[in-house]
């Protein structure tokens, strides 16, 4: 039996993932506002360092994986929220619980990104550098500020958009650069990342829209495969980054989108290196 730490454990693909993990005989430390093991607010500086503690006591300083799964989306109306939510929660968490992995001799992270991080063209660079700078409270004011300048159309429905979509592609790249560090790669822990389309969750339909209502043909981005993700399709390549078989993956960004951003941007990948 392996032990695994799953953030966002309440609902949505965190809880579809802590499920699964459970099904297959693994003792699984939840970790979310509410519900959960460790309850702590990963938006903060003092709840991510109250999770990593609480994780650790647990898991007797010895972790097999962990999946940093909790996230908010564009409908946040606080963009500096979101931010910190998304790319500082993952973050010093895992940064945190990196010692814990190392002691299992194979731990195994995986964080959720998003497709919104290659197929939404409002990624502010500015706000990506002070991420990953680790600036949050510059990051926080430059997210507010963006938002602020929004049109009226675009705020109504996605006030956060563009602090969403660069959170993630931040989050991406932290995920490629910190993977191949000797402190991650060496002491045999791997890094990766799943970045998820439209997936049928709490976070997507927000408090008015209806699941029945969801069209995929009338989605906004394309939508090759003409159905919406669930939260066991993510949980399955979660599962997949976590088992010790994964000993060959790092730094790598996996597409669970239904092809939308293969739809989108056909001649992204590969690209070859230049000198």
């Amino acid at each position: 039996m392996s032990t695994y730490a799953v953030t966002g454990s309440a609902s949505g693909m965190g809880a579809a993932s802590a499920a699964r993990l459970r099904a297959a005989g693994h003792q699984v430390i939840g970790v979310d506002l509410r519900d959960a093991d460790v309850v702590a607010d990963l938006g903060t500086a003092e709840g991510r360092a109250h999770a990593v503690r609480e994780i650790i006591r647990l898991a007797d300083g010895r972790l097999d994986g962990v999946a940093a799964v909790a996230g908010v989306g564009p409908q946040l109306r606080d963009a500096g929220a979101v931010v910190s939510i998304n790319y500082h929660g993952p973050v010093a968490l895992l940064g945190g619980l990196r010692p814990a992995l190392a002691a299992s001799g194979a731990g195994r992270a995986v964080v959720i990104s998003s497709n919104s991080s290659t197929t939404v063209p409002m990624i502010d660079e500015e706000l990506v550098r002070l991420l990953l700078a680790g600036d949050e409270e510059a990051a926080r004011a430059r997210a507010r500020a963006a938002t602020a300048a929004l049109p009226e159309e675009i705020a109504a429905n996605s006030p956060s958009i563009s602090a969403y979509a660069s959170s993630k592609f931040a989050l991406s790249r932290w995920v490629r650069a910190t993977a191949v560090t000797p402190a991650w790669a060496r002491a045999s822990v791997t890094l990766n990342a799943i970045a998820p389309g439209a997936v049928v969750t709490p976070l997507m339909t927000g408090s008015t829209m209806k699941e029945e209502d969801l069209d995929a043909d009338r989605f906004p981005t394309p939508m090759p495969l003409g159905i919406f993700g669930r939260p066991e399709d993510i949980a399955f390549w979660v599962e997949q980054f976590l088992r010790p078989e994964a000993r060959f993956t790092t730094g790598s960004v996996l597409f669970v989108d239904g092809g939308t951003d293969a739809a989108m941007r056909p001649r992204a990948q590969p690209t070859a290196m230049t000198r």
